[in-house]
């Protein structure tokens, strides 16, 4: 009896601490998703790039939505502490070749995915189809993952960007435009990004289109300055680059975007 009463103490305090042990986990995991306004370790991009360009997309009209998008207050992008002393470096990096960066979105409010996501759900809604998806559905965008309830953006040092050829003061022309939903926007589309190799193979695009062999290699100068300071790339935008070393992997922010 007496040895039946320990067995049975040792299983309660068995489950007990498994039970404690799984609270602090769950715990410690909220804490990592939880949302926060604190901008405090962020910065105005031109503060610490003053040679960037602006065209904050979702502050107006031309963009897939087809209107402002919510919780962007002010036409400025935000980012990082650590995200723009890294794109510094490439901005200096890209300004010797002749080139300054062209900003079209950086840090994203959470509300700004929501509203995202509220669009996307709307399925008559295709004010922009014919600028920015003319060969999808929209009932795919979530399916084809061009469209999430999160994005790497809310964590504040992923930006998306160009470049401005200096000589010509004009974009240096990429083969196509920031937030085109297809195939044509992979950084492998026609090319190998990983040697840089133009080979021309435009079969991934269900429309025969394709890019020259200029606008590859534009679209490789960009990349290679990112990929040097820092940033990795996305496999399906080549204008998507994002910190390696982020410095909050693990939470989004939620406050507006507007000067600091």
């Amino acid at each position: 009896m007496k040895r039946n009463y320990l067995l049975m103490i040792a299983i309660v305090v068995i489950i007990s601490g498994a039970m404690t042990a799984y609270r602090c986990s769950n715990d410690q995991q909220q804490a990592a998703a939880s949302p926060t306004e604190d901008s405090s370790q962020f910065t105005n991009i031109t503060d610490v790039v003053p040679d960037a360009i602006l065209e904050i997309r979702y502050y107006g009209t031309y963009n897939f939505v087809g209107a402002r998008v919510d919780g962007y207050l002010q036409p400025t992008a935000l980012l990082t502490k650590q995200a723009a002393q890294a794109l510094r470096a490439v901005s200096d990096d890209v300004k010797a070749q002749g080139y300054r960066l062209k900003i079209y979105d950086a840090y994203r409010p959470q509300m700004g995915v929501d509203h995202f996501v509220r669009w996307a759900e709307d399925i008559p809604d295709t004010l922009m189809k014919t600028y920015f998806y003319p060969n999808l559905d929209k009932s795919v965008l979530f399916e084809q993952e061009y469209i999430y309830e999160k994005s790497g953006h809310t964590r504040g040092s992923t930006v998306d960007l160009t470049l401005f050829d200096m000589t010509t003061e004009k974009e240096l022309d990429m083969g196509g435009t920031f937030d085109w939903f297809g195939p044509e926007s992979h950084p492998d589309f026609c090319g190998n990004p990983e040697t840089g190799e133009y080979t021309g193979d435009n079969s991934k695009s269900p429309t025969g289109r394709s890019i020259t062999a200029e606008q590859f290699a534009n679209r490789m100068i960009l990349r290679q300055a990112m990929l040097r300071h820092g940033f990795k790339a996305l496999d399906s935008e080549w204008w998507h680059f994002t910190l390696k070393d982020e410095p909050f992997p693990d939470t989004y922010f939620t406050f507006p975007v507007k000067q600091l």
